[in-house]
């Protein structure tokens, strides 16, 4: 199986949708398929108003087109609902390509919470973009919940995994912060709700990992709080290393793959009761979920690291990987039985 992955997160973006794709397609050989991309990297772009570090494609009906038709996918997946997403969108449903979406992130909260957008708006344009495909595939129950609430269909789950040889315990923390350590890691961003862990009274040290639109102004608000700025690999993994807690503030999150490293790393989880943390802490007992963010905190301190790791190690990126293709595999197979079922 052949499969062209049409994305407006790429590279050098650091986040979970670009690390999923990543692992997609470093796995994808071994189960006897091939991942090709379509990526801002193969147009001209422009950085994103008030987000300069990501950047916006500008692409064409026609350059999409023939470079789907160069790939010679047996089936099409749109990641993204930018401008590469809605082009390739419109390239498939014109020219009878089959293709699936996934829904990897709140867009409609996450304008909301920077411009007077009502919710209706934004999710009837998801609505449409989604629903004309064979299939979306979502990271978790809760996700799946809601998008159908909102009359989203073919809904489909698309966990994710974890770096388990990268995103380890240590012995020894590798970094040396006054103790206990609470980390978060993710974009400064306004949808992150960051001011909710940074503002807490908490004893020892709390350290940001990444960077956003919000990073100076964060940085001059507590000056006390450790800014590592972006750390990716090896680097990222000896952060999560050092810290006793990872502090998760964000209420919009679908999944948080930020989570199961931490976790990997033997890390409990402090965070509120929402989409995300409930699918991925659940009643695993490797942290605490409160709507207290504080008490949160506190608590995920006395949860034993090792309980943390074995459930981390439940989630793997080969099972991530079977599960999506299994997905592309119904999703086209499906219009099939209905004919021969209607013949």
């Amino acid at each position: 199986m052949r499969v062209l992955v049409a994305t407006d997160a790429w590279r050098p973006q650091v986040n979970g949708v670009v690390r999923s794709l990543e692992y997609l397609a470093s796995e994808a050989p071994s189960l006897g398929a091939e991942i090709v991309f379509l990526t801002p990297a193969d147009f001209r772009t422009v950085p994103l108003p008030g987000y300069r570090e990501i950047r916006l494609a500008l692409p064409s009906i026609g350059r999409i087109a023939r470079a789907i038709a160069a790939a010679r996918p047996d089936s099409v997946h749109i990641a993204t609902e930018g401008p590469i997403g809605w082009i390739a969108r419109h390239v498939c449903q014109t020219r009878g390509y089959p293709f699936t979406t996934s829904y990897h992130t709140r867009f409609p909260e996450y304008l909301a919470a920077r411009l007077p957008v009502p919710l209706r708006w934004s999710y009837a344009a998801l609505r449409r973009f989604h629903n004309g495909g064979d299939g979306i595939m979502v990271g978790s129950p809760s996700l799946e919940q809601a998008l159908r609430a909102h009359g989203f269909r073919k809904l489909m789950p698309w966990s994710r995994g974890v770096d388990a040889d990268l995103f380890c315990p240590r012995a020894e923390p590798p970094l040396a912060f006054p103790e206990p350590v609470f980390l978060y890691v993710g974009r400064v961003a306004v949808e992150k709700n960051l001011d909710a862990f940074l503002g807490l009274d908490l004893p020892g040290s709390k350290v940001v990992v990444g960077d956003g639109p919000l990073r100076g102004s964060m940085q001059a608000r507590y000056p006390h709080v450790h800014f590592l700025g972006t750390r990716t690999g090896q680097a990222l993994a000896d952060v999560y290393a050092s810290a006793d807690v990872m502090v998760f503030p964000s209420l919009t999150d679908t999944f948080g793959m930020v989570l199961l490293e931490a976790l990997a790393c033997g890390v409990p989880v402090a965070a509120f009761p929402v989409m995300g943390p409930l699918d991925v802490i659940g009643k695993s007992g490797c942290g605490c979920l409160d709507h207290d963010l504080r008490r949160a905190a506190l608590g995920a301190l006395l949860v034993p690291r090792e309980k943390c790791r074995a459930h981390a190690l439940t989630f793997t990126w080969r099972e991530s990987v079977r599960q999506f293709l299994d997905n592309i595999g119904r999703a086209h197979a499906a219009p099939v039985r209905a004919v021969a079922a209607g013949a």
